[in-house]
């Protein structure tokens, strides 16, 4: 059953695909970079365990963990850098369309008061969150907020992002096996894990 993911996360090209979805995401937060990072981590399970019962080395087709993590990371902070600058330059238009939505309103006064602080873990939870990461980052440059505020928090937080969702897949598959069980049971835990940091961010008071 696992042969259709493997064949969709083997190659070298798995590692172009996750960095560029993730990177978008934070633009179209639909695509589903969570997904691709947590079907790769499982195909590097399967391959790997695979491998090494066969031969005792690890195919040039299987996905490396550690380059996944550090390249979804990357990505993460890249995408969230660019976002950050678009909403800085802004201006005034962009400042308007936020006053006018509530949600917005009040990430932006959170988000200011947690960096004020010397904190930024409500950067870290937004990266879980459905939308949190692309709330943040433009609220975080609509407000000129620092960037040496802004991206040490953002660093740690798609640091985190990607080596949880590598993680599940990867272990995932080594206790549940390559299959689309494994797969399905990582992504409720990465959907829990948002629905958990949505509730957290909700329950922050607004400074």
């Amino acid at each position: 059953m696992f042969e259709s993911v493997g064949s969709l996360a083997a190659g070298p090209w798995i590692y172009a695909v996750v960095s560029l979805s993730v990177l978008l995401d934070v633009f179209l937060p639909v695509l589903p970079s969570g997904v691709l990072v947590i079907t790769a981590g499982t195909a590097a399970a399967a391959g790997s365990g695979a491998a090494s019962a066969a031969t005792g080395r690890v195919p040039h087709g299987v996905p490396d963990l550690l380059a996944l993590v550090l390249l979804a990371a990357a990505a993460s902070v890249l995408g969230d850098l660019v976002a950050y600058r678009l909403a800085w330059r802004g201006g005034e238009r962009l400042d308007r369309a936020i006053a006018r939505s509530r949600r917005l309103t009040t990430a932006q006064e959170r988000l200011g008061g947690a960096l004020a602080r010397g904190g930024g873990a409500l950067v870290v939870l937004a990266r879980f969150a459905p939308a949190g990461r692309s709330v943040v980052s433009f609220c975080a440059g609509a407000a000129h907020r620092r960037a040496r505020d802004f991206l040490p928090w953002s660093a740690l937080a798609g640091l985190s992002w990607a080596a949880y969702s590598v993680a599940l897949g990867y272990f995932g598959a080594r206790w549940l096996g390559a299959t689309w069980l494994a797969t399905g049971v990582s992504l409720a835990a990465l959907f829990g894990a948002g629905a958990a940091a949505g509730f957290l961010m909700r329950r922050q008071p607004a400074s």
